[in-house]
């Protein structure tokens, strides 16, 4: 018959290590299992809270999250450990207070102590950590700092095996930007809106800053010794809520004016010295990923960025609206020109387009595919520069060119920019 008794004399010396190794052990099981739920609850929301807090425990949390890959194998690594040496505790003071025979033996030292390890060790902490994951966070950031650079062998080596079992089970799942644009071209949508819009999310991530700014021809800026009236006056004319600043010239972009910095001050003489309320201005390289914007965008809580290239020179400008568009589409207000004024057809199939047109939104319009004047495109992206990419030279007012069935006629010019070109295209 299955027994079990306790035995008749207990050396204290045998159960007191253990039982007070096993209560540290099951407290430090309890933060593992406590810090897992903690750092990977807090919301973006907090960790910038976070960011913006100059204490210690609030930089070293920062410090823990911006490699998460390594504060996980971390926790599972110490937590792991910490649970082996707690069973190992447990088993040996039960052993030293009861005798068991039969299935006893594997009663205490299996069900109940894994039970209790669960309830105590993990479950009870978690749940509630789960309610204060800051306060957890930053009372457990010190250390776990310290095990991070205990345990970074270990990490390092768990990281490594999980990420080349991870691509090798991925390898046969990836699937390619182009794969998923012809899916969507397949897919039957409710609208030629949806279907746009599923089409701009695909490409969002491979669309580069230079592919949708306001070159810098376009750009409408203010000299930074304009009087207040020359001011007044452009932003009437132009309906811009923000408008850059620069000195000498667009390579000198001192500041961004918001046009609702100026509400308090309309009353103001021509001396008033508007120049104080610039705000700095943000610049950004001409092949940053347009995605990558938006997460600076939302960041610094900023709605226009200064587009440069390598040499820093002014190459456009680019808002937060002309990031939007690339997924929503065309948006417009009252102060917008109407997207039609950009080309005009006067024929069957002819037109007139601005030459400052992208050459995507060209294509578009005649009807042609996306790629039809890749071979002679170039780095051109309008189709002014496609003009001069087809004649090798400046074009001139008179010229004809020609390219894939479709006739160019330089209409007219602004000086040396091209204005107006008439398009004819093969029916």
């Amino acid at each position: 018959m299955d027994v079990i008794a306790i035995r008749e004399s207990i050396e204290l010396g045998s159960i007191l290590a253990p039982s007070i190794i096993a209560a540290l052990l099951l407290v430090m099981s309890a933060m593992a299992s406590g810090s897992e739920v903690a750092f990977f609850s807090l919301t973006h929301s907090d960790i910038e809270g976070l960011e913006g807090r100059s204490d210690s425990a609030a930089q070293r949390v920062v410090e823990l999250l911006s490699n998460p890959d390594r504060l996980l194998a971390t926790i599972l690594v110490a937590n792991n450990m910490v649970n082996i040496c707690l069973v190992i505790m447990a088993t040996r003071i039960v052993n030293a207070i009861f005798i068991f025979s039969g299935v006893w033996e594997f009663v205490f030292n299996t069900v109940i102590i894994t039970f209790l390890l669960l309830l105590f060790g993990e479950i009870m902490p978690k749940v509630f950590t789960q309610s204060n994951p800051v306060r957890m966070s930053l009372f457990l950031s010190g250390p776990l700092k310290f095990l991070r650079w205990l345990l970074y062998p270990l990490a390092v080596i768990i990281i490594r095996t999980s990420s080349r079992v991870s691509r090798f089970a991925s390898k046969n799942n990836e699937i390619s930007i182009e794969e998923l644009a012809d899916a969507v071209d397949l897919t039957e949508t409710g609208s030629e809106e949806e279907q746009k819009m599923l089409s701009g999310i695909i490409s969002f991530g491979q669309t580069e800053v230079v592919e949708i700014m306001h070159s810098r021809v376009d750009i409408t800026g203010l000299e930074f010794e304009a009087g207040y009236d020359e001011v007044r006056r452009t932003i009437v004319e132009t309906g811009y809520s923000r408008i850059p600043v620069y000195g000498e010239d667009l390579d000198d972009v001192r500041g961004v004016l918001y046009v609702k910095d100026l509400l308090p001050h309309l009353a103001e003489g021509n001396d008033f010295e508007w120049q104080k309320l610039l705000r700095k201005p943000y610049f950004v390289p001409e092949h940053m990923m347009i995605d990558d914007l938006l997460k600076k965008f939302q960041k610094k809580k900023i709605h226009i960025a200064i587009v440069v290239d390598e040499y820093g020179a002014t190459q456009g400008l680019i808002s937060l609206e002309d990031i939007l568009e690339e997924v929503v589409g065309e948006i417009t207000d009252e102060s917008d020109e109407d997207e039609d004024k950009l080309y005009e057809k006067i024929g069957e199939n002819t037109y007139i387009f601005d030459a400052k047109i992208h050459i995507g939104e060209f294509i578009r319009a005649i009807g042609y595919d996306e790629d039809s004047f890749s071979d002679v495109e170039g780095h051109a992206e309008t189709l002014a520069g496609l003009m001069m990419e087809l004649k090798r030279d400046l074009p001139r007012r008179g010229d004809e060119l020609e390219a894939h069935g479709v006739k160019f006629f330089i209409a007219t010019m602004d000086g040396r920019r091209v204005d107006k070109i008439k398009v004819e295209v093969n029916a």
